[in-house]
């Protein structure tokens, strides 16, 4: 049976019809070239085009065909941020997206559509090509009106429809027109042949143009249609006079269709374009209803009016609409000329602001509602992070921060629960630099938490620190609200990373009696889970546990999945401590369904981490290799190298339990490797037992080698060797032979073995020579291999034996 490849692209509208040679051509070029760009006029078919090549080569890209749409976005910042959306990738450290899409399409085979680029043609080439030259396995297919001009990017003019001519009456412009006509009703279209074959070449084979005739035949007839059209170029008298021809004859189309509009028509369409993407039926009632021009009790039919006529598209059973681009942006220009702009987009942020704090309230602040009917709001909000972008676009620029910083907020709960808040930093950077004057001061604090929030989890604990502190002592004087329990709990961690514990517990104590006194399940929640790590670190483990009971149980009685699954992985983390595996595995594979019910793969995939190293040490190696392969897969989809630094971790321990010593110095090398290109240093405990172990049975040199090897092997490789393996019978790297070779050292390796002379450690020879310290240890271990050595010592020895003679071995 084949397996299906995953993907996003949507369902097709309707028949796709002609272009049979394009896509027969497209679908070879897709497998064997890196960089594809669809480009041509707006109108001309390039996205379609695009979706049905995609569709077609699904069977050849094993890790999936994903769609990407750029047109709803204006600022190229956000280019990352839209694939890493659509590809799972968690934005792990504010900034550093693109390091989290290179990990997740490293190893893989997938395609990705990127459409409409053009209005961000820069940033789009910079990211593909960064992801093409590290990423073999990826092909791109983009649209755009104009190429990346990137080094390997094949140029795909898309032609028009073929034109009808006498010996091809029949040709594929005349098909698209005559079934769009026939499906919209149109009686005896295929009787007036000549007038069909008349427009066709008046819209020069523009698709779109067609289908925007074509939904006009159920009241005008084809020839009608075609003497209207030609009507309509002759009153182009600017600009677009100068332009190409077919983009004269789109816009020619455009413009006739919506001037046969119903005057509410053409208000409701211009209105519209403020929307960025997807939007209902309630979204566009409340935005663009008036209570005169467009009343709210009939914009449900003039919306179907505008379905009907091909100028919005709508979803099918999602109950959502939208508009292509090409209309979008024709309808948004209208909008300007009429001087509505400005309204609509205030109104526009009025009702994102309404809805994203009604998601927040819904899914956050209410105490005691059953977690279906809470996540839909989640759910909800994540729907609407599209136009929250826009909106808050246009608050940064029309100087709005009470407004802004209010969307703001309400999304960061939702991004929070996502586990992703890499974007809301930028969010509130910007916001934060307006005039805020005028703009309450709790509104202020509540900002500078939330911006900590992002800065904390990026490591920036410097800048998080002053923030947060300004964050909770302003909030201190106002009424308690949720948000003080949420600025509280980020200044607990960032002052516990910082060692100011004293400071820590003060914050803890009044954040406890906070929630108390304004019966807030959640922050009290947060408090007991903070009073267990507390503990959990100073060993008192009995205490621990009964503060992991108290915040489960105030989940349960919330009936927040969230907060339930925090308590088990924590309870699962006493529970281990305490040599009680058992009861470890029942409350992390507790959390587990919990967390498969919420969008946020980072704690899944720790969870999943977290079952394996437990599963481990009882000596199910089944279980923890199911559990470790999963937490791996999913934080390398989300881009996650912290995730996969727990994953490895979870690793060196299975293969431990195997009697696989080397494999478990391997994964560790992997783990430590990662976690020092993301600025954590150190050797945890762990693995210093472990390497002494290795030492004592391996011999100081196999397990120096076996360390610099694993440091530079990609983690999936590493994970292969340990996974595939039993009881240490995988392969091995290459370059891991037993016995010494004794070959002469390079100019490097003679010039480090010199400086061991010294007793210099590896860092210090890294600043003496300019190099990183794992390039060091990789020279080391080369040296050790070369000359039959063990130990580091050997080398110094060595070296100095031969003073100046060692330089030239």
């Amino acid at each position: 049976m084949t397996v299906q490849a995953p993907h996003n692209l949507p369902v097709e509208p309707n028949r796709f019809i002609g272009r049979e040679r394009d896509v027969s051509e497209l679908s070879a070029l897709v497998r064997a070239e890196r960089v594809i760009t669809l480009s041509g006029v707006g109108g001309i078919g390039k996205t379609r085009l695009a979706l049905r090549v995609a569709a077609q080569a699904r069977p050849w890209f094993a890790d999936g065909v994903w769609l990407v749409e750029l047109a709803r976005i204006g600022d190229p910042a956000l280019v990352e941020s839209e694939l890493a959306g659509v590809l799972g990738v968690r934005d792990e450290i504010p900034g550093r997206l693109l390091d989290g899409l290179r990990l997740r399409l490293r190893d893989s085979g997938t395609l990705i559509v990127l459409d409409n680029c053009e209005h961000l043609v820069e940033r789009c080439a910079e990211v593909v090509a960064a992801l093409v030259a590290e990423c073999p396995g990826v092909r791109f297919l983009l649209t755009s009106r104009e190429p990346l001009r990137i080094q390997g990017e094949l140029v795909w003019r898309v032609p028009p429809l073929e034109l009808p001519d006498e010996r091809h009456p029949d040709a594929e412009s005349v098909l698209l027109f005559v079934e769009r006509a026939l499906a919209v009703g149109a009686r005896g279209v295929t009787e007036r042949m000549p007038d069909v074959v008349r427009l066709c070449r008046a819209l020069d084979g523009l698709p779109l143009a067609l289908e925007l005739a074509a939904a006009r035949t159920s009241l005008l007839s084809p020839g009608r249609i075609a003497d209207r059209i030609g009507d309509r170029f002759t009153l182009l008298t600017k600009g677009p006079r100068t332009a190409p021809a077919r983009q004269r004859t789109l816009l020619a189309t455009v413009e006739w269709s919506h001037d046969l509009l119903r005057p509410k028509e053409r208000v409701l369409l211009r209105r519209l374009s403020v929307f960025a993407g997807l939007f209902d039926l309630g979204l566009a009632e409340r935005v663009c209803a008036d209570g005169g021009i467009v009343r709210r009790v009939e914009l449900l039919d003039l919306l179907g009016g505008l379905v009907d006529k091909s100028l919005v598209l709508h979803q099918g059973g999602s109950g959502r609409y939208r508009l292509l681009e090409t209309i979008r942006q024709y309808a948004a220009d209208r909008l300007e000329e009429v001087g509505e702009g400005v309204r609509l987009r205030d109104k526009h942020l009025l009702v994102m602001c309404e809805e994203l704090e009604r998601c927040y309230e819904g899914g956050s602040l209410e105490p005691r509602m059953p977690w279906p009917q809470r996540f839909a709001y989640f759910s909800r909000g994540g729907t609407l992070l599209d136009d929250c972008r826009v909106a808050i676009d246009w608050a940064v620029e029309s100087r709005q921060p009470v407004a802004g910083l209010r969307l703001a907020r309400a999304a960061l709960a939702i991004l929070a629960v996502r586990g992703d808040l890499g974007e809301s930093v930028g969010w509130h950077e910007r916001l934060l630099a307006l005039d805020l004057a005028e703009v309450p001061d709790h509104v202020v604090a509540v900002a500078a938490g939330g911006l900590a929030y992002g800065l904390e989890l990026a490591d920036e604990l410097t800048r998080a620190e002053e923030l947060i502190v300004q964050g909770v002592e302003e909030q201190k004087r106002h009424p308690y609200t949720h948000w003080l329990g949420i600025t509280y709990s980020v200044a607990l961690t960032v002052f516990f990373r910082t060692g100011q514990t004293e400071r820590a517990l003060r914050y803890l104590e009044e954040l406890e009696a906070a929630a108390t006194a304004h019966d807030d399940p959640f922050n009290l929640a947060t408090v007991r889970i903070a009073q267990l790590n507390l503990a959990l670190f100073q060993g008192r483990l009995r205490q621990a546990q009964r503060y992991g009971e108290e915040a489960l149980a105030l989940g349960r009685e919330a009936s927040h999945h969230w907060t339930q699954a925090r308590a088990l992985t924590h309870l699962g983390a006493v529970a281990e401590a305490a040599g009680d595996l058992e009861a470890a595995v029942s409350h992390h594979a507790g959390a587990l369904p919990l967390l498969e019910g919420m969008d946020n793969q980072v704690e899944l995939a720790r969870c999943h981490a977290q079952l394996g190293r437990v599963a481990a040490r009882l000596g199910d190696h089944v279980a923890a290799k199911k559990h470790v392969a999963a937490g791996l897969e999913l934080s390398r989809r989300a881009g996650q190298r912290r995730g996969i630094v727990r994953a490895l971790s979870a690793l060196s321990a299975l293969a431990q339990a195997q009697g696989d010593l080397e494999g478990a110095v391997l994964a560790s090398a992997a783990a430590t490797a990662l976690r020092e290109s993301i600025g954590q240093f150190g050797t945890p405990k762990r693995v210093q037992e472990l390497l002494a172990l290795a030492r004592a049975e391996l011999g100081e040199g196999r397990v120096t080698l076996l360390w610099a090897r694993g440091m530079e092997w990609p983690p999936d490789e590493v994970a292969r060797r340990v996974l595939d393996s039993e009881a240490g019978q995988g392969p091995l790297p290459s370059g891991l032979g037993t016995g010494p070779r004794y070959a002469g050292l390079t100019p490097r390796e003679r010039e480090i073995a010199v400086l061991l002379t010294k007793g210099l450690s590896n860092r210090a020879i890294a600043g003496e020579l300019v190099i990183s310290s794992a390039t060091v240890a990789r020279h080391i271990a080369n040296i050790m291999d070369k000359l039959g050595f063990d130990a580091r010592s050997q080398i110094a020895v060595w070296a100095t034996e031969r003073g100046s003679d060692a330089q030239r071995t």
